[in-house]
């Protein structure tokens, strides 16, 4: 292999999955993808999902400036709509090589517009309940419902990801995991399957965003 073939090939490596690098600067309106080991809920979420290069992700933020002006991420958990700052959200899980398990994704150029409205919308759900039953509409909020409702509101109500039929069944079985029976018996809910939905995974996926760096490997990702 010649010289040039070599650098090439480095290029285009580095092109396609961007690795972590000093160099980086997170942006505001950056999407933060996460793999979780938060155990078996975040497992069987995993499952019916894939995200980007194969990654399997269970959670998504995005980053915002606080009221000092300093980037943290805006991000809806167990305890409600929130800001966390960066290095605790990044210590939440690791790969083999001791790097955060998350990705970056940015908006496309053409959306940079969109970004301080995305923003001051996804902030104006601070304080509000965390949606454990993952249904769109009943003002409580899961992760990726934040997104998907703050930037078409941003957008002037059109989606810039898209909504698809939820599952909650083991795509080799076609039975319920039984952790998600588990779990809406014991908040006295039934399963919404079928009912729209959206996933971190699927956010990653979207050709209105691109990966722009990498802090480590998520579980799932082809080498």
């Amino acid at each position: 292999m010649n010289l040039n073939h070599f650098t090439f090939l480095i290029l285009f490596s580095l092109a396609v999955f961007p690795q972590e690098n000093p160099s980086f600067r997170l942006q505001e309106g950056d999407l933060i993808f996460q793999d979780l080991d938060c155990g078996p809920l975040c497992d069987a979420i995993e499952k019916v999902t894939k995200g980007y290069n194969g990654s399997k992700f269970s959670h998504i933020g995005l980053i915002v400036p606080d009221s000092s002006g300093e980037l943290v991420v805006l991000e809806a958990i167990s305890s409600g709509v929130q800001l966390t700052p960066l290095n605790k959200f990044l210590s939440r899980s690791f790969d083999k090589n001791g790097n955060p398990k998350a990705i970056v994704g940015r908006l496309k150029t053409k959306f940079h517009i969109l970004i301080p409205r995305f923003i001051k919308e996804a902030k104006s759900y601070l304080g509000k309940p965390y949606d454990s039953i993952f249904v769109i509409n009943n003002d409580s909020y899961y992760c990726s419902e934040l997104i998907y409702l703050s930037s078409m509101k941003a957008n002037s109500g059109n989606p810039l990801f898209e909504l698809h039929p939820m599952t909650f069944k083991d795509p080799d079985t076609n039975d319920f995991y039984p952790e998600w029976v588990d779990y809406y018996e014991d908040i006295n809910e039934k399963i919404p399957e079928g009912e729209p939905g959206i996933n971190p995974g699927g956010i990653s996926l979207s050709d209105n965003i691109e990966i722009v760096h990498i802090y480590g490997y998520p579980d799932g990702w082809k080498q």
